[in-house]
């Protein structure tokens, strides 16, 4: 039995870290949905943007994968950058899409939780006055449209480094929108606040640079496993791009990595070749 998660927000959940900052995870017992079949989940998760990259679902499956040794668990990717609230409203087609891929899921899966992070987009204009009353419709209806009503649903801090990006200005009441996040989740239940304190973001002031996305879905895991809120860091979370890298991988997981290597043109048919007879042997 997979046991599944759905992925929803913008794009500090889609994730935009950059690859080559952090260690591949692959790990056979991780799956992603896609075209509506479990495949073994290589990052990116999600395909929002052509540039999508490391976000926090990664290493959230691998930290759950070590608690839960020889289970599979299953990420449903539905989050898209840049979105607001009203986006994500119950009558919109991002909603909508949500609902359908998980519904898809519940089919071969356990839906266990809801990953949330959002608010970027509701950090001018005074949005944040309606955040509550706006997420809560979206909450309700994501649990009684899938028939989950006790679900947990694990909801990701703003990151306090957005007011001092070159891009600050946009932001002006991300605090506001966070106060907001963590009252949501201590006054509704089954719902657990993540703190995104130390993080910090790429060059671009916004997104969540790769380190902090692989501690940031340590976090979120925490917050799960406990189902209680994460206000501070976690006791050796400086080690989380390591959370998968230190096994041996199986022939299963190297031929996985050998073919994106090669379908994307990163090494030659001779290669390739010359990896598989390894593999193999």
């Amino acid at each position: 039995m997979i046991h599944s998660f759905l992925l929803v927000g913008q794009s500090n959940m889609a994730g935009r870290g950059f690859f080559k900052d952090v260690p591949m995870i692959c790990n056979e017992h991780i799956k992603v949905l896609r075209n509506g079949r479990w495949q073994i989940m290589m990052e990116p998760i999600h395909y929002d943007r052509p540039y999508a990259g490391i976000g926090p679902a990664a290493s959230f499956a691998a930290a759950w994968c070590k608690k839960n040794e020889n289970e599979e668990i299953g990420l449903i990717p539905c989050a898209d950058g840049g979105t607001s609230l009203d986006d994500w409203s119950v009558d919109g087609p991002l909603f909508k899409h949500a609902i359908l891929q998980a519904k898809l899921a519940k089919q071969s899966s356990k839906l266990e939780g809801i990953l949330w992070h959002q608010g970027e987009s509701d950090t001018n204009s005074e949005n944040y006055k309606l955040y509550n009353e706006k997420f809560s419709k979206i909450v309700e209806a994501f649990r009684k449209e899938l028939d989950e009503p006790d679900i947990p649903i694990i909801i990701g801090e703003i990151g306090d480094y957005l007011a001092s990006g070159f891009l600050g200005a946009y932001f002006p009441e991300y605090a506001e929108v966070n106060k907001e996040l963590l009252e949501f989740a201590k006054t509704n239940k089954n719902c657990y606040f993540v703190t995104a304190l130390g993080l910090t973001p790429n060059p671009d002031g916004i997104h969540l640079n790769s380190v902090s996305q692989r501690i940031f879905g340590l976090r979120y895991f925490e917050a799960y496993d406990k189902l209680q809120h994460i206000l501070k860091p976690v006791e050796g979370e400086e080690d989380a791009i390591n959370i998968d890298n230190k096994r041996t991988l199986t022939k299963n997981e190297k031929m996985t990595i050998l073919e994106n290597q090669f379908a994307g043109g990163h090494i030659s048919l001779k290669e390739y070749q010359l990896q598989i007879s390894k593999i193999n042997s």
